[in-house]
C-alpha cells in the first residue's frame, strides 16, 4: 500500500452510522418544557460534514431505513454539499443516543439506543463495492463501526479490502466507546486486521493499548507530565508503524479535563519524523462533542491539500480546540477562520 498524498482529485468516502444525538439537561427541565434539543451527528459524518464545509469533495456512507424522515435527512447533508449517492435504503430504524447537555461521551450520561438500528443490520455482499467506490480517493472509518456488531465487522472488512484493491487511501480514527463492543469479542480481537488495511492511524497512546496491544507506561495518566505523554506517543507511534507497514501516518491527541480548565495538544508522525502541535488551554467550553472527529477532519484536510506535516497537525489542532465552542456535532468554522485560531 503507498499514500498518495499530495495526488488526491477524488472523493473522501466517509463509512458509519448516522445518529441522532438527543440533549436533556442535566436537572430534568426538559421535562416541564416540553422540549428536548438534538443534533444530527455521527463521528464519520461529522467528518464529512467538515471536509465539505472546508471545500473537500465529500460524500457519506451510512444505511437508513426507506421512510420520510430519512429522506429529509438525506436533504439536509445535500444542503451541507455532502455527497449522498453512497447511503443504503434498508433496515427499520434510525440510531439515537442520550448524552446530558455539557457531558462528552465518556461520561456515565451516556446511553445508547441504536440496537437493531439500518446501519447495525448491514450485511456482507449486500454492497456493491465497484459503484460505491467509483471516484473515491480516500476512504475513512472509525473504531465505533466494528464495535456495533459482528456483521458490521465483517463489512469494514469487506469495505477495507474493496478500497485496498483499488488503492485507495484509508484512514481510521480509533475510538474507543466503552458501552459498545458487547457481542463478545474485545478491539484487540478485531481491530488489528482492519487496522492492517490502514495508512492513517488517529487516536491516542491509550486506545492503541486497548485495541492493538500496544502496552503504555502504567499509571502513566498519573504522571501529568506532557514530556512523558509526548514520549510515550513517539513510542506508541513508532510500534504502530512497525508492526503495519502500510501505515504512513500515525497521529495522537491528548485532552486533559480532569478539572475546569482543559488542556488540549497532539502529535504526528509521518516520514520518520515525529511532530507536536501547540498546547491550547480553556476554562469554557460549550461542547465537547465531535472535537476529536474535527482533528480526524483536520488531518484528513492537510494530508489530502499536501500541506507539510507541522501545518497539518497545528490545522487539524486548532479546528479541533475550536469545536469545543460549537454547539453540536460538527464544525461550523471555515478554513480560514481555523488557520486565524491557530497559536
Amino acid at each position: 500500500m503507498s499514500l498518495t498524498v499530495g495526488k488526491h482529485t477524488g472523493k473522501v468516502l466517509s463509512f458509519g452510522e448516522l445518529l441522532l444525538r438527543i440533549c436533556p439537561d442535566a436537572n430534568g427541565e426538559w421535562l416541564n418544557e416540553n422540549r428536548l434539543p438534538f443534533y444530527v451527528g455521527g463521528a464519520e459524518l461529522n467528518v464529512a460534514t467538515a471536509l465539505s464545509l472546508w471545500g473537500l469533495p465529500s460524500g457519506y456512507f451510512t444505511a437508513l431505513p426507506d421512510n420520510g424522515m430519512s429522506a429529509q435527512l438525506i436533504v439536509f447533508l445535500q444542503e451541507k454539499g455532502i455527497d449522498t449517492s453512497a447511503i443504503v435504503k434498508s433496515g427499520d430504524r434510525i440510531g439515537l443516543y442520550y448524552l446530558t447537555q455539557g457531558q462528552d461521551l465518556k461520561h456515565n450520561a451516556l446511553i445508547y439506543d441504536r440496537a437493531n438500528s439500518s446501519f447495525s443490520a448491514l450485511q456482507t455482499g449486500q454492497i456493491d463495492w465497484d459503484k460505491l467506490l467509483n471516484g473515491v480517493s480516500w476512504f475513512h472509518f472509525s473504531a465505533i463501526c466494528p464495535a456495533i456488531s459482528q456483521n458490521v465487522a465483517d463489512v469494514c472488512m469487506e469495505a477495507l479490502e474493496a478500497a485496498s484493491k483499488r488503492n485507495i487511501t484509508i484512514s481510521v480514527d480509533m475510538n474507543y466507546r466503552a458501552k459498545l463492543w458487547q457481542y463478545g469479542k474485545s478491539p484487540v480481537e478485531i481491530m488489528p486486521d482492519l487496522v492492517k488495511y490502514c495508512h492513517i492511524i488517529m487516536g491516542n497512546v491509550w486506545a492503541a493499548e486497548k485495541m492493538l496491544g500496544i502496552p503504555v507506561i502504567p499509571d502513566i495518566h498519573k504522571s501529568g507530565q506532557k514530556s512523558i505523554y509526548l514520549r510515550e506517543s513517539l513510542k506508541t507511534s513508532e510500534a504502530i508503524k512497525e508492526r503495519y507497514r502500510g501505515c504512513q501516518a500515525v497521529a495522537n491527541t491528548f485532552r486533559f479535563d480532569a478539572t475546569n480548565e482543559i488542556t488540549y495538544y497532539t502529535s504526528l508522525f509521518i516520514n520518520g519524523q515525529f511532530y507536536t502541535s501547540n498546547q491550547y488551554d480553556t476554562s469554557k467550553v460549550t461542547d465537547k462533542v465531535g472535537s476529536g472527529d474535527c482533528f480526524m477532519a483536520g488531518l484528513i484536510y492537510g494530508l489530502y491539500k499536501n500541506l507539510d506535516p507541522q501545518q497539518t497537525l497545528e490545522f487539524a489542532t486548532a479546528a479541533a480546540f475550536e469545536k469545543l465552542f460549537i454547539n453540536g456535532d460538527s464544525t461550523t468554522k471555515t478554513v480560514a477562520e481555523i488557520e486565524n485560531s491557530i497559536k
